[in-house]
């Protein structure tokens, strides 16, 4: 049966160690603080997850132990199709097919690389489809680099009326269209979560399918607060929308080697090391470990605001 792909859904980081090698106790550590704070689903191979700096090997190792971690708890789902030539995609998503994720995801701009248009999209879809088991669902995701390749409204039609898509991973960042999107994907398979922090309360409120923005990997559990009680606690999900909003303004301050850092801090893994970030962020970024401490204290306070509510 298709698993439902909505929710909280964190874009998992790759922990590396010291030797540029992943690690995967603290990979396993991390999926446990995933599943703890309340995550609904796993994006195991994707940009924050560094999927372009990963070998197929590596790529296919990741998804391949979060899906057996996992366990069925809940679903994991995959990109990690980085090549230009169609062909080679096809490789990579064979591969990334037979590790067992509940949903293998297609980037938008690996589609079209050079964002010729709804024509060139369909043809390469059209080809990943036909050689992928068809009992495998399938994802989109309008992954920002090498570049933000977003999906037209035509395009949007064109995956919803296939069954088979049961995901995309908005990464617009308006909220004007989000709600276009879902009056477009109504009735069929196709859920929208979205990326964007600052649009997220009204995201939900108008509809959307979860959260699938990048500070899950901070507050995953603030999100989901967010998205299952807004509707009985208006005042304080307004008052956390702001917080959450103002918190993952900081992402352009060297992520994602800035959420390896918090969880170094926090003791899930013990390594803050980036392949797709090889700067120090502490050099380039003023006061990062007093941001990512006053982080830490809005987080707690909001917790405890909810566990004032909930006692």
């Amino acid at each position: 049966m298709m698993k439902k792909t909505r929710g909280i859904m964190p874009v998992m980081l790759t922990p590396f160690t010291q030797n540029d090698t992943i690690d995967w106790n603290g990979l396993d550590a991390l999926i446990d603080w995933y599943i703890e704070h309340g995550a609904e689903a796993l994006f195991a191979v994707c940009q924050s997850s560094e999927m372009q700096f990963l070998s197929l090997q590596e790529r296919c190792d990741l998804a391949r132990y979060t899906v057996k971690k996992v366990a069925g708890k809940i679903p994991v789902i995959a990109s990690g199709h980085v090549s230009t030539n169609v062909q080679d995609q096809l490789t990579e998503l064979k591969a990334m097919a037979e590790t067992g994720v509940d949903a293998l995801v297609l980037v938008t701009n690996r589609l079209d690389p050079k964002n010729d248009g709804f024509a060139v999209l369909r043809k390469s879809v059209d080809c990943i489809l036909s050689n992928i088991p068809e009992d495998i669902p399938m994802g989109i995701y309008e992954c920002p680099s090498p570049f933000r390749r977003l999906l037209t409204n035509d395009e949007i039609k064109y995956l919803a009326d296939n069954p088979r898509f049961v995901t995309l991973k908005d990464v617009s960042c308006d909220l004007g269209i989000i709600k276009q999107r879902l009056k477009l994907v109504r009735g069929s398979n196709l859920l929208i979560n979205n990326a964007n922090a600052a649009i997220a309360h009204q995201a939900l409120l108008a509809g959307a399918d979860g959260f699938c923005g990048v500070f899950n990997n901070f507050h995953p559990d603030l999100y989901r607060w967010l998205q299952d009680n807004w509707l009985s606690h208006p005042a304080l999900a307004k008052e956390l929308a702001v917080f959450l909003a103002l918190a993952a303004s900081t992402e352009y301050m060297g992520y994602p080697k800035l959420a390896k850092i918090y969880h170094q801090r926090l003791g899930t893994f013990k390594n803050s090391h980036s392949r797709a970030l090889n700067e120090n962020i502490h050099e380039k970024f003023w006061a990062v470990d007093e941001i990512l401490e006053k982080i830490s204290a809005g987080t707690a306070h909001y917790r405890n605001k909810i566990s004032a509510l909930e006692t």
